[in-house]
């Protein structure tokens, strides 16, 4: 049996290095330009990237791997999906630090389990389908749990995002009572604060500046590379009114008042949801205290 296994191993082996050689991939039109797409992306200044400088920090050899990987699935016309994408842009990762952790994830839910069953296997007798199907298991399991970890992570520092949002508008509104125009009131108010999110939009107003572009264009596509939409709404409500100092302060006043209701209203539903979950959990302590009273006097009636 384990020639038999080594032999199908070898072969399997055999035939991926043949396939790695002379399959060239998808020369599809459709995949051409998917794969242009996603060099232009890689090659420009990505302000999710720039603005907290969480890029420094990521390993080059995670980062080299999952280039290769992004290549591979370019190659072949596949892409990371746009909710994964925006939640790195949240995050301030790159695609191909994703996928490098993504397939060391899936390499150690692999080897996980056969490491676990080895010792296992001098004590108890194993059948060999049970490590294997473990191991497709474990690393099924990893590459899941990294893009699992990523959106739950991405969900807070989203929510985190909106909540600076609404006071920028806040202050933007004053900047603009002052006298300022909007340009220039976006630009300052983003100048009063450190946070990364605050940061970020310094970030992509200095940007626009340099590329030529609006300030609440960049915001809009700031918006949809993270998917908040209130930055979209955002742009879309400075580029109607943007000509009217008067009216933008009414629209942003209006804006942060109905986004801290908005807020305060995720906040009371996230509230009674924990304190249901622990409504539950001590009900669920009185039963087992119930439980651990009766057991005596049920044991002597039935006589165990």
């Amino acid at each position: 049996m384990t020639l038999v296994l080594l032999a199908g191993a070898l072969g399997g082996l055999g035939i991926l290095a043949l396939v790695r050689l002379y399959d060239t991939g998808s020369s599809t039109a459709a995949a051409e330009l998917a794969h242009l797409d996603a060099m232009s992306q890689r090659s420009r200044v990505r302000t999710s990237l720039t603005a907290d400088r969480r890029h420094q920090t990521e390993s080059a050899r995670v980062r080299k791997l999952g280039s290769r990987v992004s290549t591979f699935l370019e190659s072949r016309g596949w892409s990371v999906p746009t909710k994964v994408r925006a939640d790195l842009a949240v995050m301030g990762r790159s695609v191909e630090t994703h996928l490098g952790m993504t397939v060391l994830a899936a390499v150690a839910g692999f080897f996980a389990p056969v490491v676990v069953m080895i010792p296992a296997s001098m004590f108890f007798s194993v059948s060999w389908t049970i490590p294997v199907w473990l191991a497709v298991f474990g690393a099924v399991g990893g590459a899941v749990l990294t893009t699992a970890q990523l959106a739950t992570e991405a969900a807070d520092r989203r929510r985190d995002f909106r909540h600076v949002v609404s006071a920028y508008l806040d202050l933007v509104s004053m900047n603009l009572a002052g006298g300022r125009g909007v340009p220039e009131a976006l630009a300052s108010a983003a100048e009063l604060s450190d946070g990364w999110a605050m940061v970020r939009i310094r970030d992509t107003i200095e940007s626009s500046r340099l590329q030529g572009v609006t300030p609440w264009n960049a915001l809009g596509d700031l918006g949809t590379e993270m998917a908040i939409e209130e930055l979209r709404d955002l742009a879309a409500a400075l580029a109607l009114v943007a000509e009217d100092g008067a009216q933008v302060r009414e629209s942003l006043s209006a804006r942060a008042a109905s986004m801290r209701q908005r807020e305060l209203a995720d906040v009371e539903s996230r509230a009674a949801e924990r304190s249901q979950s622990m409504l539950v959990a001590q009900l669920l302590l009185c039963v087992g205290f119930l439980l651990f009273l009766i057991y005596p006097a049920v044991s002597e009636l039935v006589g165990l």
